[in-house]
């Protein structure tokens, strides 16, 4: 048989990754996603309980912002998950996977207990205080050091370590609630100082709740400044991106994990001083709410950009400050809110693929004998 030469024409796609691309259109592209996914939830609203979604999508914004007091609760919450978010940030850029927040908010809690049960009516209150922040940050700060020393020195596995911390951390504050219980036998602390109220923080301009936000507006222009100008952010993003790159250019890793993981439990040490010191007034096992570990899907959707932090940390608080109001007014539980904030998720966290990633076509010959 002669040999015949048969062109073929293929159309092909490929998944290609993007050029950078400008800021305007990433988070335009996520701005389409949350519509999409609001139409979505609007579906499966009408299709499962038959109520009107408008309806439901106004009551959740009343849950959150429907008076001045529900308006300064959802701020001072965004607050707290944004610190806790920026907490856990240069970390992650330096793939330390720090899911210890819990934990080193909890440490930092205690520690703030610990001086105001122990130092009431012993030392006056601006330095009780003082020693507040200063052994809350140094606790939250050798809690984080624990594991990064380990992982610095032995290359164990952060993830795991972290995460055991946390749980270390959760028996401890038991353990001290159980020995502080007032009454005996009630399983819990009460307001601490409630007559005295020697470790209270203060109200800032007459108002209970502008602290912690404030705090939040400190911390998130440091974090940002620190990540992209400082000589310690350029080191973490070096680290982050090649251990070997980072020894050849004469960077100590070893040093740069100690000390960034050191800041990380620091700044969530300072958040447990907020909520125990300025918030709640008391502490128990379950102070943080879960918000370590939805700080990190925070992080991680703001691709470690403090200043994205500020949307993501709005929309989960927004959408979880909305639940109760859907749950009163609608019989709704609090699941279905769950289902609305996981399908405004799915939508978020897929958008980054089209982000990141493009689909080309192409046409290509191939000959064949």
């Amino acid at each position: 048989m002669n040999p015949s030469k048969r062109k073929k024409k293929e159309k092909m796609f490929h998944i290609v990754k993007r050029e950078v691309l400008p800021w305007q259109k990433s988070w335009g592209i996520r701005a389409t996603a949350i519509i999409l996914a609001l139409i979505v939830c609007a579906v499966v609203t009408m299709i499962f309980t038959g109520d009107n979604p408008i309806q439901v999508y106004s009551t959740v914004w009343r849950g959150a912002f429907g008076t001045a007091r529900k308006s300064w609760v959802t701020l001072q919450n965004l607050a707290i998950l944004l610190l806790i978010s920026l907490a856990l940030t240069p970390a992650f850029k330096m793939r330390f996977w720090n899911i210890g927040g819990e934990g080193q908010v909890l440490i930092g809690g205690l520690a703030a207990a610990t001086c105001m049960i122990k130092l009431d009516g012993v030392l006056p209150n601006a330095v009780v205080i003082l020693l507040m922040i200063v052994t809350s940050l140094l606790a939250g700060a050798v809690w984080g050091i624990i594991p990064a020393f380990f992982k610095a020195k032995w290359n164990t596995n952060e993830t795991l370590s972290t995460l055991m911390m946390n749980y270390i951390a959760t028996q401890l504050v038991a353990y001290f609630i159980v020995l502080w219980e007032v009454p005996k036998g009630s399983g819990k602390i009460g307001i601490i100082n409630q007559n005295t109220n020697t470790g209270w923080l203060p109200d800032v301009f007459g108002s209970k709740y502008l602290l912690s936000i404030l705090v939040a507006v400190v911390v998130t222009v440091f974090m940002y400044l620190y990540l992209k100008y400082s000589k310690q952010g350029y080191e973490i993003a070096v680290v982050g991106e090649s251990d070997a790159t980072a020894k050849y250019v004469g960077i100590k890793v070893e040093q740069v994990i100690i000390r960034t993981v050191a800041l990380s439990g620091a700044l969530c040490g300072l958040v447990g001083l907020l909520l125990v010191g300025g918030i709640n007034h008391t502490i128990t096992t379950t102070i943080t709410g879960g918000q370590g570990f939805t700080a990190v899907m925070v992080s991680w959707m703001a691709k470690f950009n403090p200043i994205a932090m500020i949307f993501t940390s709005f929309l989960i608080v927004f959408m979880n400050r909305g639940a109760g109001e859907i749950s009163t007014t609608f019989g709704l539980n609090q699941s279905y809110s769950d289902i609305l904030m996981g399908i405004i998720l799915f939508f978020l966290i897929g958008c980054e693929f089209f982000i990141t990633y493009k689909i080309s076509y192409s046409k290509k010959k191939k000959e064949e004998e």
